[in-house]
Parts: C-alpha cells; structure tokens; sequence
C-alpha cells in the first residue's frame, strides 16, 4: 500500500479492526518513510451488476453513486454516517445474494426507498418525491398522507377478539 502523503511503497500496519458486519477490514497504517498515519479500508471484490436504467441504458453498478443520493436524501437530517453506511451495505448484500448478472435500476430503487422509510421519513420523501417522480404538491402530499396512515396503523393496537 502506497503512502497517500509522500508515494513511498512501504508502509507498516499498526492495527486491523473487522467491521461490525465483518464485511470490511480497517487498517490502521504508518509510514516509515514521513512517520504519517492513515487508515484504509479493504473490502472483497464482488463482480458488480450490471445495472438497467429506465432509458435500457446499462452501466455498472457504483456503489458510491448509490451512497451519494442517499446522502443528498438525508443532507441536514440527524443520521449517523455508519447508518447510510449500513444502509449500502445492506443492498450490496442484497444484490450479491441475487446474484444476477443485471438488475434494473427500479429494483435498487425500491431497496433505497424501504431503507430509508424505516430510518427517517424526512429523507424518505425527499428520495420519494425524485424516485417515485412526485411532480407536483397534491402527489407529495399523498404520499405523505399514506405514509402518515401507515405509521398510524402502526403505533394502534390490534384489535383483540371479542371486541
């Protein structure tokens, strides 16, 4: 691994911690050359899908492109990092245990938009209202409507029998 601040090949690792999902190792390094410190973090290399974008388009699947519109989702909301983190890699997962060598990206969608219903609303009709392509206010408003009924049907209890 090349040191990121001077190039020099040689460098030494001074402490590997696996991530939670044991998914990722991180590698604390140094380099003996400028004494700086950095971490890395290696991953297995899966063969990505193709993915079928609306138009029949096909490109690779980018797992940094995915993060990038859920970060946009969830800009100013009060998420932690390690959770759309979590969220990637759970749809990584996904996709490798499908194992398809192409997956619309309708599919991918329908993956970020449950994810992100389940960790904040906020972000989940912010994605909503470009996913679904919520165009005008009465479609958004619907969709917050529903969203609202749904939570109220959650937090209700059931019925018991008898009554």
């Amino acid at each position: 691994m090349r040191c990121p601040f001077c190039e020099s090949a040689e460098t030494r690792v001074i402490d590997t911690t696996p991530d939670a999902e044991r998914r990722a190792v991180r590698r604390r390094r140094e380099c003996p050359r400028c004494q700086r410190r950095f971490t890395t973090i290696e991953r297995p290399i899966h063969l990505a899908p193709m993915v079928i974008k609306r138009d029949g388009r096909r490109e690779p699947f980018d797992r940094e492109k995915l993060l990038r519109g859920i970060q946009i989702a969830c800009a100013k909301r009060p998420i932690p990092a390690e959770a759309l983190e979590r969220l990637v890699e759970r749809i990584e997962a996904r996709l490798q245990a499908m194992g398809r060598s192409e997956i619309p990206s309708r599919q991918i969608g329908d993956m970020v938009i449950a994810g992100l219903k389940e960790l904040d609303e906020i972000a989940y009709i912010r994605y909503a209202i470009v996913y679904l392509g919520l165009s005008d206010l009465e479609s958004i408003r619907r969709e917050i409507d529903n969203l609202l009924q749904n939570r109220a049907r959650e937090a209700s209890p059931a019925p018991t029998e008898g009554s």
